[in-house]
């Protein structure tokens, strides 16, 4: 991965997409979090490095360091003496990231598209048209996939380690949360053009059109939440 040290650097940026260009840890991390978000791992669940190692093909150590990622982003406990536990899906702390987030999403969709280099600008409109081919074939997993890359290109886009770091415990959470809810028969359908419309946003290089297309997609995300509770219960 290239080191940007300074904004003007961006335009000699020639790293590939970051789906090519994993490292052993960040391939443990990438699988071990798909298998948490779309519930492989079933919350509740207990977990263990050297099953999980054989599993996956990937040694013990990258799968104990992205374990240790994981429990930092909420979707595992480290138990000492017990093992892993995969957390179980919360509603409360759901209301709670989608808070936070909304904030995040928006400063780091607004800067990425103000300082993005050309090379990232064209990976957005690639992953644009990846998404929009998921979305008509109704690949929610595939969906998942690239709204992962999507983080992945924003975090390195924006140019704010401090607000990427801070986001990037955010959004498995939340993704998670909506797998778990969500109907697959309709579920695209309303989330897929607010997704597709934030990285057609971002790939224009216009600040303003990304945060208010984030802005949009936060506030489906806090509708969809609602929509999970009692009608009595439900939060503004």
């Amino acid at each position: 991965m290239v080191q940007i040290t300074d904004m003007n650097e961006a335009a000699d940026i020639t790293a590939p997409v970051p789906r090519s260009s994993t490292t052993l840890n960040q391939e443990a991390y990438r699988r071990l979090e798909e298998m948490i978000v779309t519930l492989e791992l079933a919350p509740g669940s207990l977990v263990s490095e050297s099953i999980l190692s054989r599993q996956l093909g990937i040694g013990t150590t990258p799968i104990r360091e992205a374990l240790q990622r994981l429990a930092r982003e909420y979707l595992v406990d480290i138990i000492p003496r017990r093992g892993v536990v995969v957390t179980t899906i919360d509603i409360r702390r759901q209301f709670e990231v989608l808070e936070t987030r909304r904030e995040l999403d928006r400063l780091l969709s607004s800067a990425a598209a103000r300082r993005s280099s050309a090379i990232e600008r064209k990976w957005f409109a690639e992953n644009f048209e990846c998404t929009k081919k998921a979305i008509a074939a109704n690949d929610v997993r595939e969906f998942l996939r690239l709204d992962a890359e999507l983080n992945q290109l924003l975090s390195k886009a924006a140019r704010n380690a401090t607000a990427a770091a801070l986001a990037s415990t955010l959004h498995t959470v939340s993704r998670r949360f909506w797998f778990y809810h969500h109907n697959p028969q309709t579920a695209l359908i309303e989330i897929g053009p607010l997704h597709a419309d934030l990285v057609e946003a971002i790939a224009s290089g216009d600040p303003a059109l990304a945060g208010a297309a984030s802005n949009r997609l936060n506030d489906y995300l806090v509708q969809f939440a609602n929509a999970t509770l009692p009608h009595q219960l439900n939060c503004g």
